[in-house]
C-alpha cells in the first residue's frame, strides 16, 4: 500500500490522517465541509509541532508527513488513485452505504474499502457494492495516534487476501491488529457501552459523583480513564447512537440510560461542546 484516503476529517479521521501519514504513507483527507478540513489541518500541524517538541520526530520527519497530507471538499479525487479508503463519517448506517457506493464507484478495482464503525455491520455496507470481497470494517480507537489497538471486523464476504492487508497495514502504523467475527458492537464497543452506560445509571441514582464513580473504576478497575470521562471524550451523541443502534439488535441491557438521552437533547455533547459529564470550560464536573 502507498496511498491511504480517509473519508471524514472529524476527531477519528483526523487521527487517523495523523498516524498514516507519519508512518509514511502518502494521505488524502475528504470532507465535505471545507471548515472541517480547516480544523484537521491545524490539529495535524499542532500534533507534529508536540511530537518534534518531544523528540518523537526530528524536524525533517515532521514536515515530510506534513507534506505527505492532501486535503480535499471531492470523494472522487480522494478516492482516485487509492490501495485503502477508510470511512470515518457519522455513525449513521444510510450515511455510510451512500459514502461506500460512491467510494464503490470511483476508487480502483484493487482498493480495499474499510469502515471505522464501532457498532456497525460491515457486511451490510459492503453488500451495496460490487466488492464485498474488499470491504472490511477497521476499528480505530481515540486518540488514534495513542491507542494501540484496530479491531479488524470481517463481513460475510471479506477475503482472507484483505484480510492479510489490513493486519500489515495496521502493523506499519505500529498497531496491534485483533481479528473479530462480525456481531453487533464486536467486542471492545459491546463491552465499553455496558460500562458506560452502568455509570451513567449510577450517576442518575446517586450512588456517587461523576468524579469518584470514574475514580473508582480508574483505580478499582486499573482501567487508565473513567467510564463518563471517556464518553465525554468520544461525544455523547457518538455514544448515543451506539446505544440506540445495540439496543436495536442486542436487546434490553442497552438501553440508553436517560441521563444520556437527555444530556443529547441539551446539547451537552461532551469534550466537544465544552461540557458533558464533565464541564471543560471550567474544568470542573458538570
Amino acid at each position: 500500500m502507498e496511498k491511504i484516503s480517509v473519508i471524514g476529517s472529524g476527531t477519528m479521521g483526523r487521527g487517523i490522517v495523523y498516524s498514516c501519514a507519519i508512518a509514511g504513507f502518502s494521505t488524502v483527507v475528504q470532507d465535505i465541509s471545507q471548515n472541517s478540513l480547516e480544523t484537521c489541518r491545524t490539529y495535524i500541524d499542532k500534533q507534529l509541532h508536540r511530537a518534534v517538541e518531544k523528540g518523537q520526530l526530528s524536524q525533517e520527519e515532521a514536515k515530510a508527513a506534513k507534506d505527505r497530507i492532501q486535503y480535499t471538499t471531492s470523494i472522487e479525487e480522494a478516492a482516485n488513485g487509492t490501495d485503502l479508503v477508510i470511512e470515518a463519517v457519522l455513525e449513521l448506517m444510510d450515511l455510510k452505504i451512500e459514502v461506500f457506493k460512491q467510494l464503490d464507484q470511483f476508487a480502483p478495482p484493487h482498493a480495499i474499502l474499510a469502515t471505522n464503525t464501532s457498532t456497525m455491520s460491515p457486511t451490510e455496507i459492503a453488500a451495496q457494492t460490487s466488492r464485498p470481497d474488499r470491504c472490511i470494517a477497521l476499528h480505530f480507537f481515540n486518540p488514534v495516534p495513542k491507542m494501540k489497538l484496530i479491531e479488524v471486523i470481517c463481513g460475510l464476504e471479506t477475503s482472507e487476501e484483505t484480510i492479510d492487508q489490513c493486519f500489515e497495514f495496521g502493523k506499519s502504523l505500529g498497531k496491534e491488529c485483533v481479528k473479530i467475527n462480525e456481531y453487533p458492537g464486536f467486542a471492545v464497543s459491546r463491552m465499553n457501552c455496558l460500562i458506560g452506560n452502568e455509570a451513567m445509571n449510577m450517576v442518575m441514582e446517586g450512588v456517587g459523583s461523576v468524579e469518584d464513580i470514574d475514580k473508582a473504576i480508574k483505580l478499582g478497575l486499573n482501567h487508565p480513564m473513567g467510564p463518563l470521562e471517556l464518553a465525554d471524550l468520544v461525544g455523547l451523541d457518538t455514544r448515543l447512537r451506539n446505544m440506540e443502534y445495540l439496543h436495536k439488535t442486542l436487546g434490553e441491557k442497552y438501553r440508553p440510560c436517560p441521563i444520556l438521552v437527555k444530556y443529547v437533547k441539551a446539547g451537552r455533547l461532551g469534550k466537544k461542546s465544552g461540557r458533558g459529564f464533565y464541564n471543560y470550560t471550567e474544568q470542573g464536573e458538570a
